[in-house]
């Protein structure tokens, strides 16, 4: 208690709980006294050092000279709470494994299943309350793979472990080639009492090897015309147009929010998504109309012989229906929605490569005002020119030095320090004024002006580290944010090496700040480039931690310095009133042994509950605005002089 005997002589008992734990702790005296009960209770005793303790109290009654007194004592539970954090670590990585995990016991010659994950749900599309108790033999196809299934029948009878490749059913009937890994599990007396099996779907890597050539003129996923295709019937529906006088209707279509679907629910659910959408494409149209994917989430449609616009347009408005529905996947009904942009022959262009980018520009501005369907008019296409417009901008921004970098401090959540900054670029635009990143930096990812701009932020950051350490501050790294594009380019690690050396820095003095999702996407390449920058002495900070799905197991392959809650798990503390995802987050980084920084941080309510549940550092307008060079100068300064 870190109490003196004349300090506890004069305490009062309840001060002892925390003021959520003193109900309780009435009731359980009361009925000690009252029933002559014998009662516990778990609470967390804090010192007056601050230390807490997890106890486990417990008091019975006792009669002494005629009084009744309760006679209470207490022992820590620290290292049972430590083994069920552990214990629920194990857990939560096992649920966020994307191979499917299917642990089973022994009981003579069967193997009951005691526990599936979710990714074994997702690929059998069993879920846990229809596999548990069962013999994982339920999902055989008796009729395929005999070689293969007596192989693992031999090897549970011997106890021993064996990997084999066949067929199972799914649970609506559909067949799927699973990599079926089993190891035995034994007791501490060397029995085996468990199998643990790791399964894999190679459904689509089967079919990719048993289909090597696949017809040239058709997209392998969705079995429609691809682009080579496309612009072949394209041409020759415009020729007979031509000579008929008829129309045709380009539709481009492009799916909403996929890569969130990809990002949300994994590829596997994205090329789903895809194989259904093409499924209700064609059966939308006409046998004599086209259906091609022109790329990754992108359709177009050739519909021949229109005869009017109301014809085409309730033929779109059939499209549109179609797209409305979601998909099922593994247990999920995954939402799916679609910008469409219609062009008609001969109004919106006379060639198809015209009336494929009228159509173009129609899907832009129908995704620029929230989805639907929108006809080309001649209006879209000055949208289209203000594109343009735009990227010559940002080589105008880049050549007349119109860009510049903020930085935001990140700050201890115990001591209210300063530990680091975030580089945060702007454009100071000579006509729009200073612009953020989100209005111009999609347009410099698909113009490939990406790269350019983020050297040149690589460069100012180093130069704005090289400024602190000459002021005497060090020890305050700065994160740079990196896109996909940044990271995977050739030489990217060392012309990194090059800015520190050239500048001056220290290892761990810089930071590169990548989304956790773009790194999972990716683990041969998340892997290379964690081990090649620690190497070169940068850092990686895990950006937007808990947005999507995590897979504990590849990062802790990774070398991380920290991870960073999604801005979402941030907001969620004053949406919700209770945290969950942040708590969650902050525990997961700890076991992880990470740093966890809370960002976009707004309000008191964020600040306290982060702190409270041991969140490290915090960063966001409740602390500072974004600074320039010089008034971080100044705001150091003040700090200093005040310490």
């Amino acid at each position: 208690t870190e109490m003196t005997p004349d300090e506890l002589a004069a305490a009062q008992v309840l001060d002892m709980f925390e003021p959520h734990e003193r109900p309780v702790a009435i009731e359980n005296i009361r009925r000690v006294f009252e029933e002559g009960a014998e009662v516990s209770m778990e609470m967390n005793y804090v010192s007056r050092s601050g230390r807490e303790t997890p106890m486990l109290v417990g008091g019975a009654l006792v009669a002494c000279n005629g009084d009744r007194y309760v006679f209470g004592m207490g022992i820590s539970i620290a290292k049972r709470r430590d083994k069920e954090r552990q214990l629920m670590l194990s857990e939560r990585a096992l649920h966020a494994a994307s191979n499917g995990i299917v642990i089973t016991r022994c009981v003579g010659r069967d193997s009951i299943i005691e526990y599936v994950n979710p990714a074994f749900e997702r690929i059998a599309g069993y879920s846990a309350e229809e596999s548990l108790g069962r013999d994982p033999r339920f999902m055989t196809a008796p009729e395929f793979d005999v070689h293969e299934r007596s192989q693992v029948r031999l090897a549970v009878a011997e106890r021993r472990p064996v990997n084999v490749v066949f067929r199972n059913r799914r649970k609506n009937g559909e067949l799927f080639w699973n990599d079926l890994r089993i190891t035995p599990v034994r007791d501490e007396h060397g029995e085996v009492t468990h199998f643990i099996g790791i399964l894999q779907d190679v459904t689509a890597l089967k079919e990719r090897t048993a289909h090597l050539e696949h017809e040239v003129n058709h997209d392998p996923l969705t079995g429609l015309a691809n682009r080579t295709l496309l612009w072949d019937r394209l041409d020759h529906a415009v020729h007979l147009a031509n000579r008929h006088h008829t129309m045709v209707a380009a539709v481009l279509i492009d799916l909403d929010n996929f890569k969130t679907i990809n990002d949300t629910f994994g590829h596997e659910a994205g090329d789903a998504v895809l194989k259904v959408v093409a499924r209700r494409l064609q059966a939308a149209v006409r046998e004599s109309d086209t259906v091609a994917r022109m790329s990754g989430d992108e359709f177009v449609l050739v519909l021949v012989d229109q005869p009017s616009v109301r014809f085409t347009l309730r033929m779109v408005e059939r499209l549109r229906r179609s797209m409305t529905m979601p998909v099922a996947f593994g247990g999920n009904e995954i939402p799916v929605g679609a910008s469409l942009g219609v062009a008609l022959y001969p109004h919106d262009g006379l060639s198809p490569a015209e009336l494929v980018r009228s159509a173009d520009m129609a899907m832009y501005h129908a995704k620029g005002n929230g989805g639907g369907v929108h006809f080309f008019s001649p209006e879209m296409r000055s949208a289209d020119e203000k594109r343009a417009a735009l990227a010559r901008g940002i080589r105008s921004a880049l050549d007349h030095d119109e860009l510049f970098l903020l930085f935001q401090p990140r700050m201890d959540a115990r001591s209210g320090k300063v530990r680091g900054f975030e580089a945060l670029l702007r454009w100071r635009h000579p006509e729009h004024g200073v612009m953020l990143p989100a209005s111009f930096l999609t347009e410099a990812e698909e113009t490939g002006q990406m790269v350019e701009i983020g050297s040149w932020v690589l460069d100012q950051a180093c130069a704005f580290l090289q400024q602190l350490r000459q002021l005497g501050y060090t020890g305050l790294p700065v994160s740079v944010n990196v896109s996909h594009r940044e990271y995977s380019q050739h030489g990217f690690i060392a012309g990194l090496s090059a800015r520190m050396t050239r500048h001056g820095l220290p290892p761990g003095s810089l930071e590169i700040e990548i989304p956790e999702a773009d790194l999972i996407r990716n683990p041969g390449l998340g892997r290379d480039l964690s081990s090649q920058l620690r190497e070169a002495g940068v850092a990686l900070s895990l950006d937007e931690f808990g947005k999507g799905i995590s897979d504990l197991n590849f990062l802790q392959q990774l070398s991380v310095r920290q991870v960073k809650l999604s801005k979402a798990a941030v907001r969620d503390i004053t949406r919700d009133g209770r945290g969950s995802l942040a708590k969650t987050l902050i525990d997961i980084g700890h076991n992880l042994e990470l740093a966890v920084v809370g960002e976009a941080v707004e309000n008191e309510a964020q600040v306290e509950f982060l702190k409270s549940h041991g969140c490290d550092q915090l960063q966001g307008q409740w602390f500072s605005e974004p600074l320039a060079a010089d008034a971080v100068h100044r705001m150091l300064d003040q700090r200093y002089h005040a310490q």
